[in-house]
């Protein structure tokens, strides 16, 4: 009769042992170089940049240490493109997570009791995030066309407006144009992972709601949401760090305009780098991103620790 080896059981190869730890450690070391050849490198690489003076066009590259951060806590310009970032971010993930939870528990309804899923209906959600970003930003931007847009005809034909408006030429409809789309893009996304948690939420609980006389709110609140958090914070880290990060929707649609009134970080580095070729500065508004999108993701994190840990 021979014995099962135990979980923490070594290895012998060649006459080396080996723990179970270290044999998941090397067998997932292909995995840990790739990811430190095609993201830790390059972030690497940006963050040393940031820190020189570079101008290809004049021939200047000159070490200049923190320099760039001291020019970058003073440039108007870069505080501007964060409150645009920011702003744009906290409205489309907001809307993006309030309209998924709709999208879910209507998906979710359609398949209680039916044995089956609608896949129609999965697919009719999932075509908007299917288009490639840039084609929807063109479909919107025709929308939005003063002359010949949809959008003016029908609110012209319910009477809401009297002439024509130039959605993406005015400064304080500009941005409302370009969360609109990221919203009605990227929604399909959360709605597919929020109806994902919802499977695995027992049936029996809601059951047992009802019996004790509790009604859809409450059910909701106690049960669905509570049980559903930690993919709640998966779909908040995912579309932030989308959102913080975005740049070909609004650049396509608005190009940063009018003005700078849509440029957000993401096409003000891009402007910094490839438009005036200050590459130097352009990777430390780079490194900037990434220190917001590393900042709002350890947030959650940590928030979705301390729910887990009231709740157990």
């Amino acid at each position: 009769m021979t014995e099962r080896p135990s979980i923490g059981a070594s290895h012998s190869t060649s006459g080396i042992r080996l723990s179970e730890r270290t044999w998941g450690y090397l067998l997932a070391s292909p995995a840990f170089l790739l990811v430190g050849l095609v993201a830790v490198a390059p972030i690497a690489a940006a963050l040393w940049l940031s820190l020189h003076r570079r101008l290809p066009v004049f021939g200047v590259e000159e070490f200049v240490g923190l320099w760039n951060y001291v020019q970058l806590w003073s440039d108007d310009r870069f505080w501007a493109a964060c409150r645009t970032t920011l702003y744009f971010t906290a409205l489309s993930v907001a809307a993006e997570l309030l309209l998924g939870f709709g999208l879910a528990l209507l998906l979710d309804g359609l398949t209680s009791g039916t044995g089956g899923s609608p896949r129609w209906a999965q697919g009719m959600i999932v075509v908007p995030w299917a288009i490639p970003t840039v084609v929807s930003a063109q479909i919107w931007a025709w929308l939005f066309q003063p002359d010949f847009g949809l959008l003016n005809y029908l609110l012209h034909q319910v009477r809401l407006i009297t002439r024509p408006i130039d959605w993406l030429a005015n400064p304080d409809w500009a941005i409302h144009a370009a969360i609109v789309m990221d919203v009605w893009k990227t929604a399909p996304f959360a709605a597919l992972l929020l109806l994902a948690g919802l499977k695995t939420v027992p049936r029996d609980l809601y059951a047992a709601a009802r019996v004790d006389g509790a009604g859809a709110w409450q059910q909701f609140r106690h049960i669905t949401l509570p049980l559903l958090m930690p993919v709640v914070v998966i779909v908040l880290i995912f579309r932030t760090m989308d959102a913080v990060r975005v740049f070909d929707a609004v650049y396509v649609l608005t190009g940063g305009g009018p003005g700078n009134s849509t440029e957000t970080l993401s096409i003000y580095a891009y402007k910094t780098l490839f438009q005036t070729l200050q590459f130097g500065y352009g990777s430390t508004l780079a490194t900037a991103m990434f220190l917001i999108v590393a900042a709002l993701s350890s947030l959650y994190l940590l928030l979705l620790r301390r729910h887990l840990q009231e709740t157990t």
